[in-house]
């Protein structure tokens, strides 16, 4: 089976397809992945062959904004999403299915471009949930802007589409995604770039991130160090691309650093205090750890909100995100068996999902379909 893997070019949209591309790689189907230029080196080099499609979300931002510099958020983002990025995508890699002829296309949700390319050229087309799926008054909003992308018909999520492969365990479960009419559930496989082993600093380790796109954190990152200082634990603080100096001066127990391989901390972490992200949602669920919630925009309200009900976790917004709630909220999460124990379940009801591997004939029965 010929498979065409598209995905945004940043690292929460494009790392979520890798393990389902290197599983389908591995099993001996032909794989192509297409993203923006600055991945592709990272991709060549995993030994993938890759395509240049797509640009980056900030891009699509910055022209969306200037568009509408009063908004309404809804026609921005409706603007991003349904008009630059899709068309972008849709230029670029049009062409490259009309030449290969891919059987299947599986896109990263937000990436519909892609999905457009593939029904025109008149090949299957799945998405990959890497987030929420829109509130109902959103979609709604949006909705007759994605109508060009579907003929017409647009589904109940333009993003989802009719098929998707959804990484969401039933127990935090999107219920747009999981009443797709086609629907693949596939475990959520950490992914980093391949890097030396990773030792701890100290153990109870607790890890905080506030993902790799910045939205103006540095306030929420002093104020969880300043309460999580007050432990007996060491910190490791990845700030993705913000700057480290702007925290100022750091304890002796907090590590700072730009970025470090995710799966591996996970792997040692007792602790995960993150702003609800959905890659460090599910990749901290999966390991069973207690996650402290602080989101920050998008969809991690409500992957918050998720995750506080089913009680694996705590989470914090606005005003009572303060360096004494921070340190009293650890100190619960490490300390009461409770959440630690409904994260173990979580934990095992991901791994009772399909795994990659497990997922691809079920994928090549719908390509042929």
């Amino acid at each position: 089976m010929r498979i065409l893997f598209s995905g945004r070019p940043a690292y929460g949209h494009l790392y979520p397809l890798l393990p389902l591309a290197r599983a389908a790689q591995d099993a001996g189907h032909r794989v192509t992945l297409a993203t923006g230029a600055k991945f592709l080196p990272e991709l060549t080099e995993l030994g993938f062959d890759t395509r240049e499609a797509g640009t980056d979300i900030g891009v699509a931002e910055a022209e969306a904004v200037r568009r509408h510099p009063d908004g309404p958020v809804v026609d921005v983002l409706a603007t991003m999403f349904a008009d630059i990025l899709a068309r972008r995508t849709l230029a670029d890699l049009g062409p490259v299915i009309d030449w290969e002829r891919p059987d299947l296309v599986v896109y990263e949700m937000s990436d519909v471009g892609a999905a457009c390319a593939a029904r025109r050229a008149g090949v299957p087309a799945v998405s990959l949930t890497i987030g929420r799926s829109m509130p109902a008054e959103l979609r709604t909003a949006a909705a007759p802007a994605f109508d060009w992308l579907w003929g017409g018909h647009t589904p109940a999520d333009p993003m989802l589409g009719d098929a998707t492969i959804d990484l969401w365990p039933r127990a935090i479960a999107d219920p747009v995604a999981a009443a797709i009419p086609t629907r693949f559930p596939l475990r959520p496989v950490p992914w980093s770039a391949p890097s030396p082993p990773w030792t701890p600093p100290g153990r109870p380790l607790v890890y905080l991130t506030l993902g790799t796109v910045a939205f103006g954190a540095a306030e929420v990152f002093r104020t969880a160090i300043a309460g999580l200082a007050r432990l007996p634990v060491t910190v490791v603080v990845a700030v993705g691309p913000g700057d480290p100096a702007l925290l100022g001066p750091v304890p002796d127990s907090v590590r700072v650093e730009r970025f470090v391989p995710q799966a591996q901390v996970l792997d040692h972490a007792d602790l995960v205090v993150h702003h609800a992200g959905s890659g460090t949602t599910l990749g901290a669920s999966a390991r069973g750890l207690p996650q402290l919630l602080l989101p920050q925009a998008a969809d991690q309200f409500v992957n918050a909100e998720a995750l506080s009900a089913q009680g694996s976790g705590l989470a914090l917004t606005g005003d009572d995100v303060t360096p004494d709630v921070v340190a009293e909220c650890a100190r619960t999460l490490l300390g009461e068996p409770v959440h630690r124990a409904t994260a173990q379940a979580l934990a095992a009801e991901i791994a009772a999902m399909p795994a990659p591997a497990e997922v691809l004939p079920a994928l090549a029965e719908f390509a042929a379909r």
